[in-house]
């Protein structure tokens, strides 16, 4: 998987990607970055990449010509994703479905955003990471990123542990506990203790509905409608 990131600050990157799981895919080149200084294509002596926008208002919008001789040096397939918090919002399954993916291309926005015009031309897919404000496309990247990374082949050793995480079956993950069972008078369910594995299945999936009944009944809608289906 190649990953074109588009960024007026590229000391960002890999920025925690470079630990963990992550970490382990780009040292083997399971994915590779490749980041971009949109900077390097300004044409005047001071490196301006913003301007002020057209109609008024706050901030500086960041200019069409730079941007566009930035994609055009860099895009050579696949989608390209600009992080904004207009956008549809990032989840797993969207996670899923990049993972398969041999070349993306990312556009870190800055200040009140990138021109509309960029967005047209080069048919630019939006996507957030949720309904707030960041200063910038790099930490959302960042984030989307790691969750992908982690989904290439022979990146995560155990596959079983992802396929009962948050969010893989629909539902969230139950409680988890480690030695000691006693811990300051707080008892490990016995039943974990059992070594019944049936029942501790079981218990597990009461726990992952129970936790995502009260926490996320958004969840626990879709979860019965495609019980349904």
């Amino acid at each position: 998987m190649k990953i074109n990131i588009l960024t007026l600050y590229p000391e960002m990157f890999p920025g925690f990607l470079g630990y963990s799981l992550a970490g382990k895919a780009l040292a083997e080149g399971k994915c590779v970055l490749n980041i971009v200084n949109i900077r390097d294509f300004a044409t005047d002596k001071y490196k301006s990449v913003d301007d002020t926008p057209f109609g008024g208002g706050a901030g500086m919008v960041m200019k069409p010509d730079v941007l566009d001789s930035a994609i055009q040096a860099t895009y050579t397939t696949g989608d390209i994703y600009y992080l904004s918090p207009r956008g549809c919002t990032f989840t797993q399954k969207t996670a899923h479905e990049w993972v398969n993916k041999e070349e993306m291309t990312f556009i870190c926005g800055r200040f009140e955003g990138i021109d509309e015009r960029i967005l047209e031309k080069w048919q630019v897919k939006e996507i957030s990471i949720g309904d707030f404000i960041l200063s910038g496309g790099e930490p959302a990247l960042l984030t989307m990123l790691d969750a992908v990374i982690r989904l290439l082949p022979a990146v995560m050793g155990n596959m079983h542990s992802m396929n009962e995480e948050s969010f893989e079956n629909g539902l969230l993950e139950y409680p988890h506990y480690t030695k000691p069972q006693n811990w300051q008078g707080r008892i490990v369910p016995d039943v974990l203790v059992s070594g019944h594995h049936a029942k501790i299945q079981d218990w597990r999936l009461e726990q992952s509905i129970a936790l995502t009944k009260t926490r996320r009944p958004d969840l626990w809608a879709n979860y019965l409608a495609q019980k349904k289906n």
